[in-house]
């Protein structure tokens, strides 16, 4: 499956000394259908097939594509980011925008 976000973010948990990585994306809704968002399986790899596109593919296959400058939580992710924190603390941690995506191990 492949997505393109309206904006995204890059979660790092840790848990029982494991760490993953995984995009929270979120879609703006309009008048008919509200904000959506989903969080992916892991991140296994990334692509930068241009300048300002990075290509976040998951465990599960999925294909996340996201552009640079919509890198932000907003009104649809802000709240489960939030939850998140609320839930586990400092096991997650929203990964600064300048992040070299090229030189994370996955």
């Amino acid at each position: 499956m492949d997505y393109n976000p309206d904006n995204w973010v890059v979660l790092k948990i840790t848990v029982d000394g494991t760490t993953l990585y995984k995009v929270l994306a979120g879609w703006s809704g309009g008048y008919l259908n509200g904000d959506a968002w989903r969080i992916n399986s892991g991140i296994n790899l990334v692509f930068e097939p241009e300048d300002d596109l990075l290509d976040f593919y998951g465990h599960s296959g999925s294909c996340y594509h996201c552009h640079r400058d919509n890198y932000r939580l907003t009104m649809a992710t802000a709240g489960v980011y939030n939850q998140l924190i609320e839930t586990y603390g400092d096991r997650v941690e929203l990964m600064p925008e300048d992040t070299n995506w090229m030189e994370i191990e996955w």
